[in-house]
């Protein structure tokens, strides 16, 4: 599997932001460059733009001066299509519409060679739809880079229905070449990053649509209980609620209105009204110059119970045991056919499966792990007295851990948020849209996630995570929470092990 050669002249149409990052990638990767743009002294703008983000590297002692001068004479504005004819690669980054794509596909097929490496960074559209006018539609794969390209690692290398292997194999190599990580998927809405994170926004917006807790709690339960680098309220506002909001409903129009897709009234509303995030002055939360920043509901210190009786096997949460002890909390043991850790007013904690907790008990949060997490959330029946959700908060507390208690709302919000990506992640693997280990690069590497779903999900256990989904789908039986065929079956698998 061979890389475009170092000589080999890289085009690249489309001159904003994407198209110059893309163009600072090959130009640093040590290939000629070749920047053109419809609109009338774009490119050489954009040229002029690029020169200035390497001047910028060597200010910072990124870049030596002497490799600047080298990488900017490869590089040059081309006024006209016709310009590109000796490319051995263009990678198109031009508005996403797929007829103006499309278009520009056909003519530059009439200009390079039939050897030439066809590349669409397309965030939303079908690759194969983007080549289904060609001559030659076996020569255009996607080459999604994330923006902005010069600093994310990812690249998503996309295969269509008709893209050759072997243009497949060059995309990938080049990509590595350009100590890009690549990962290679098939043509599915989405791809892989923009598929399977959909629930890491759907399921917050869930949560706070039912009212269960306020969105500046639930990025802080997801960022200081499940390790996510960001809460998904703040990324929203990052990305701009109308981008986020358009690639959740491209996704969920591309899937025929798939349940497990279904955009938010709420985001929806958002969007209505303007406020679209930073780059409005406020989203979900404000940006205004003196506002101040968004602050989680966080329960006031109370004291820790002397005792807890751990029932049962605590499953994910089985680390609880041991903070507790070194907490200073005398920790006594159990049988029981349900884990749970019962306090000394007799009321039970359960770890947020999916299910109602029932009666007079609470339910607390999972964690990416325990003994890290910074906080917990805590959710109790309507019928659980203050003294049971004080010794539950007090308990945490002792741990080390702020305590965020919300509405009863079945899978709270890690857990449910977490089973979502481990069900998508798996079915994009069964479907064969992508190996395990790229899947779970793609969202490490793309989103930073903490870990990949496919991991957590494994270290979770299939039956697990089947359980949790089970009974929100007989909780919410609108198919948004049915499991996905291939985890039922790893579940059904993992417990044959067991029985036998």
């Amino acid at each position: 599997m061979s890389a475009l050669d170092r000589d080999g002249v890289v085009g690249v149409v489309g001159a904003g932001t994407m198209g110059q990052g893309i163009a600072q990638v090959a130009l640093l990767a040590g290939h000629p460059v070749l920047l053109h743009d419809a609109a009338p002294g774009q490119a050489r703008g954009a040229a002029d733009a690029v020169a200035g983000r390497l001047d910028r590297l060597v200010a910072k002692g990124r870049l030596g001066a002497e490799e600047m001068k080298t990488a900017l004479a490869r590089l040059s504005a081309a006024e006209g299509i016709a310009d590109l004819a000796g490319a051995g690669l263009v990678v198109e980054a031009v508005v996403e519409d797929l007829a103006v794509k499309r278009r520009l596909f056909a003519e530059l097929e009439a200009v390079v060679g039939d050897g030439c490496l066809l590349a669409t960074n397309t965030s939303s559209l079908s690759v194969t739809a983007v080549a289904g006018a060609l001559r030659l539609p076996g020569r255009l794969v996607g080459l999604h880079f994330f923006n902005p390209a010069p600093l994310l690692p990812l690249v998503e290398v996309v295969a269509g229905a008709a893209s050759d292997p072997g243009a497949v194999d060059v995309a990938y190599a080049t990509a590595a070449a350009w100590r890009k990580v690549p990962v290679r998927c098939s043509d599915t809405p989405g791809f892989l990053v923009n598929r399977i994170a959909r629930p890491f926004y759907a399921e917050a917006l869930r949560v706070h649509e039912e009212r269960a807790a306020d969105p500046a709690t639930i990025d802080a339960l997801l960022r200081e209980s499940g390790g996510f680098p960001m809460g998904p309220f703040a990324l929203m506002d990052l990305i701009g609620q109308d981008v986020n909001e358009a690639v959740t409903r491209s996704v969920w129009e591309a899937f025929f209105r798939d349940p497990k897709f279904t955009p938010s009234l709420a985001q929806r509303r958002l969007v209505e009204s303007g406020r679209l995030g930073r780059k409005t002055g406020r989203g979900w939360f404000s940006y205004q110059e003196g506002a101040a920043g968004p602050e989680p509901r966080t329960a006031e210190p109370v004291a820790a119970p002397s005792f807890i009786t751990v029932e049962g096997d605590l499953g994910p949460a089985r680390e609880l045991a041991a903070l507790a002890e070194e907490s200073g909390v005398e920790v006594r043991r159990e049988p029981a056919a349900r884990g749970a850790i019962v306090l000394p007013v007799g009321t039970s904690l359960h770890l947020a499966d999916g299910r109602p907790p029932g009666g007079a008990a609470v339910q607390f949060d999972l964690a990416l792990d325990y003994r890290a997490a910074t906080r917990i959330g805590l959710a109790p029946a309507a019928g659980t007295s203050a003294d049971a959700v004080s010794q539950a908060t007090g308990l945490f507390q002792a741990m080390g851990k702020k305590v965020s208690v919300i509405k009863d709302v079945p899978g709270m919000v890690v857990a449910r948020t977490v089973a979502m990506l481990v069900d998508l992640a798996v079915d994009a693997v069964a479907r064969e849209v992508a190996s395990t280990q790229d899947v779970d690069t793609a969202m490490r590497m793309g989103v930073n996630y903490p870990v990949g779903p496919l991991e957590w999900g494994e270290r979770l256990s299939a039956s697990f995570v089947r359980g949790l989904l089970d009974a929100l789908h007989d909780w919410y039986p609108t198919g948004r929470y049915a499991p996905c065929p291939e985890l039922r079956s790893r579940a059904a698998a993992a417990e044959d092990v067991i029985s036998s």
